[in-house]
């Protein structure tokens, strides 16, 4: 299907009225900045992982849903000049503007990620002369929280883009491209955000699943609702010493490592998915021979060397990336161990349509998601860690960390009937406890549901 055009009530439901003040607000300042009036609006939502952390870019399937906080662009094709003209509704980000021929991505400033879905839109459709685009942006999905924000501004970046310049993509074929779109900014990521974007539908939570990819909706048990509370701490995933590419490199040196020692042609091999596939094993198995055939504990350089029979520069060119090339140590086994179990984790959280304990044992494999990814991934932190206790304490019957991690939002499965009481609890255990925590919690504490995917509006 094409990336639909949609009306408010369509998109927010019961919330269209408010959005209509938003859009209106946006449209006067988009006039008030270029002087004319926005052609079309973008909006691409950001998305909780229900369970499914850091095995998209391993090859796995993932849960994603979409949620309310979104972000949209308004647009109009610049007929005068050849210029990119982005503004931002938040004065804290600063306006940029560029030549569509001189431009260049070199850091992790807000006009960069849009840059990112402008360049990607640029390059598959070969346009030759992209035209000049006036574009004012308001985003509500708070930045750095694992509710993907970057990722829908790179989606919004290039479907605007893409509509700009008379171009028209499938969903599912924009949602592929902007994945990659993303490495033009440094961060190796799998696809999930990208796919549920483009994908997601109101009510319904997506088994998203990778070469090919393609989207099937899991029902939810019933009788709860999800709930994001926000550590208030930051990371930036795209940095050229984050974790997160790093532990990109471990997964890959894991799937090498296990097809080398079953002899296959191992350096073709970059996912733990593709060495699972070949070998044809199921999950526990696979976890049994990673444990039998790679060292517990921290692999040099050296050592890794040793274990492929490879020099360095070859170790550099088959298995680092630019971002990682100067890691010294890896935590090759915690890392695949994660990646199985939670892989098998998605499988059975996916077939919980139909048993009548399907709530309780989704939050049982939440909860088993948050201490794998902080004990064996390590990608929680002392916040995420206290914000899940204090989650759990308060009657969620499941919470993890969603998004990348060391730091961000926890996602929490709320029996409804307990909503309310479930909210003033961790208000006051973990947002009270800190005044500058208590000072942002209207927007840090939230339940949500499934919403719909990215779309055009005409307001």
């Amino acid at each position: 299907m094409p990336i639909p055009q949609l009306s408010l009530e369509e998109i927010y439901g019961d919330g269209s009225e408010q959005q209509m003040k938003r859009y209106s607000a946006l449209k006067e300042a988009f006039v008030q900045k270029f002087g004319h009036a926005p052609d079309f609006f973008s909006r691409a939502p950001g998305r909780v992982n229900i369970i499914g952390e850091h095995i998209d870019y391993h090859g796995f399937g993932v849960l994603p849903m979409s949620i309310d906080p979104d972000i949209v662009c308004a647009v109009a094709v610049n007929h005068d000049k050849p210029l990119l003209r982005l503004s931002n509704l938040q004065p804290e980000y600063k306006d940029f503007t560029c030549v569509v021929d001189e431009v260049a991505i070199k850091g992790v400033e807000w006009h960069e990620y849009f840059l990112c879905g402008w360049k990607g839109i640029v390059e598959h459709c070969k346009l030759a002369a992209p035209c000049g685009m006036d574009i004012m942006m308001d985003g509500r999905v708070p930045k750095s929280s694992g509710l993907s924000s970057s990722s829908a501004l790179v989606c919004c970046a290039a479907m605007s883009t893409a509509r700009a310049n008379g171009q028209e993509f499938q969903q599912v074929a924009i949602a592929d491209l902007c994945a990659k779109c993303e490495r033009y900014i440094g961060t190796m990521g799998g696809g999930m955000d990208q796919s549920i974007c483009f994908l997601a539908e109101v009510g319904k939570a997506k088994l998203i699943e990778f070469n090919p990819l393609r989207a099937t909706t899991c029902p939810l048990p019933e009788g709860i609702s999800f709930v994001v509370s926000n550590s208030l701490t930051e990371i930036n995933k795209a940095a050229p010493s984050s974790q997160f590419n790093v532990r990109v490199v471990e997964g890959r040196a894991a799937a090498q490592i296990l097809a080398k020692k079953h002899g296959l042609e191992w350096r073709s091999f970059k996912k733990l998915k593709d060495v699972q596939d070949v070998l044809g094993k199921s999950f526990d198995e696979m976890i049994a021979l990673a444990k039998a055939e790679i060292e517990p504990g921290l692999y040099t350089r050296q050592q890794l060397q040793e274990k492929l029979e490879v020099s360095e520069e070859e170790l550099v060119s088959v298995m680092l990336s630019p971002q990682t090339q100067n890691v010294e140590k890896f935590n090759v086994l915690n890392r695949v161990l994660h990646v199985y179990s939670e892989a098998a984790r998605v499988h059975q959280a996916a077939n919980l349509a139909g048993k009548a304990d399907a709530a309780k044992e989704l939050g049982r494999l939440m909860s088993g998601s948050h201490s794998s990814c902080s004990e064996l991934y390590e990608c929680s932190s002392a916040e995420l860690d206290e914000l899940t206790s204090v989650c759990r304490e308060a009657g969620a019957l499941g919470s993890r960390l969603t998004g990348a991690g060391w730091g961000g939002c926890a996602v929490s499965a709320v029996p409804t009937e307990q909503l309310d009481a479930f909210t003033a609890k961790v208000r006051q255990n973990f947002y009270a406890k800190r005044p500058e925590r208590l000072a942002h919690v209207e927007r840090a504490l939230f339940a949500t549901k499934p919403g719909s995917g990215a779309a055009y509006l005409c307001v």
